[in-house]
């Protein structure tokens, strides 16, 4: 009898809900669909650098049904360290890929799923190519700018936290005669804050794919205001520039900027503008952890589902999407060419500005 095919998993990048779901249906599908061994691999292709390497065998009695409600993820992730130039402690930097292939050999694996955003996917896939690993990418990032998938893991919990949180901010701002600004995650595109902002009841959404002015959102906020109602919803997406083209945020130490403060900003602005009292909500890691919602449970499992059957019919260098209702595959190659941004002429943009929500101005974006 031929020896059973072993796979390894990780997660990689930022953590969000859903993560776990995705790991169950790989082991589920691999060990009872096909007889495969399955290889949790800790803290993304960090554990693939140790010696050993810091893996697990999964078997099915870690899966029962509580694992789908758990936040976070079970083998750990890790989103900093680029293996190609990685900070070393004197301050170098050092080519450690071959590290991570060696650890994908030391195992023994057969292939390897990849659960990731863009630039981790993007990554794993220089790895796959240079050291001849077979890949498979499943799509997971709360800013949903994973291109060729309509929906990656976490999104939907993200939008549905967001959208609570206004659902929460209406009534108090509605009792203190406030303006209420929040700021949600979105660090290249503002699919959250344009979905929430709609579901919320959002008075104006400011993104970074639609440039924006302080007459308009000063115009909005009185408007509202002129109609009889004593308060307003503004919600932004911690990319937004300013209308000056300002980004906010501060330089990491490793060269890389981290975006948040932009909800500061405004809200500082629309009182300077329109003598409203202002306040600001930044819900950060609160739209990453927490668990699940349903439909993030269903996306990760059909696409753990759909990744091992690639693996099992030897399809590689894939990323699995959900497309028209459906789970489908396209080349890794074509979901991290670009980034899935915000189309200034899509349906939720018209949407939004139909519901005469100030979103800026969609022509100044180059797009229309």
């Amino acid at each position: 009898m031929a020896e059973a095919k072993r796979i390894g998993v990780l997660t990689s990048g930022g953590d969000c809900a859903g993560l776990n779901a995705a790991i169950r249906a790989v082991a589920y599908r691999a060990i009872e669909g096909y007889g495969f061994r399955v290889f949790g691999i800790h803290h993304g292709t960090h554990g693939l650098m140790e010696t050993p390497v810091a893996a697990e065998e999964l078997t099915l009695d870690q899966f029962d049904g509580n694992i789908l409600r758990l936040g976070g993820t079970i083998l750990g992730s890790m989103n900093r360290g680029d293996p190609f130039a990685y900070p070393m402690p004197d301050g170098s930097v050092k080519d450690r890929s071959e590290e991570i292939i060696d650890g994908y050999h030391e195992l023994g694996l057969d292939a390897l799923i990849g659960i990731g955003g863009d630039g981790s996917l993007d990554i794993l896939r220089r790895l796959a190519l240079q050291g001849g690993l077979n890949l498979v990418g499943i799509p997971k990032t709360i800013d949903n700018d994973v291109d060729k998938t309509e929906n990656a893991i976490g999104y939907v919990t993200a939008v549905d936290v967001a959208s609570e949180a206004l659902d929460r901010l209406q009534p108090t701002a509605a009792s203190h005669d406030r303006v209420m600004v929040l700021e949600v995650m979105g660090r290249s595109a503002g699919h959250i804050a344009l979905s929430a902002g709609i579901a919320g009841g959002a008075d104006a959404i400011l993104m970074p794919e639609i440039p924006w002015t302080t007459e308009g959102l000063t115009r909005k906020i009185l408007d509202v205001r002129e109609h009889g109602r004593n308060f307003a919803l503004v919600i932004v997406a911690e990319a937004a520039h300013l209308p000056d083209g300002e980004a906010v945020g501060r330089r990491r130490a490793d060269g890389g900027f981290t975006f948040g403060g932009v909800g500061q900003r405004v809200s500082e602005l629309i009182e300077q503008s329109t003598g409203a009292e202002s306040r600001i909500t930044v819900l950060g890691h609160v739209q990453r952890g927490g668990a699940p919602s349903p439909r993030d449970r269903l996306f990760a499992s059909a696409f753990g589902v759909c990744a091992v059957d690639l693996v099992a019919e030897g399809q590689f260098d894939r990323l699995v999407v959900w497309s028209d209702r459906e789970c489908r595959h396209v080349p890794l190659a074509d979901g991290i060419a670009k980034s899935h941004r915000v189309d200034p002429n899509g349906t939720l943009v018209h949407t939004a500005t139909g519901l005469g929500i100030y979103i800026g101005d969609p022509a100044a974006s180059g797009a229309a």
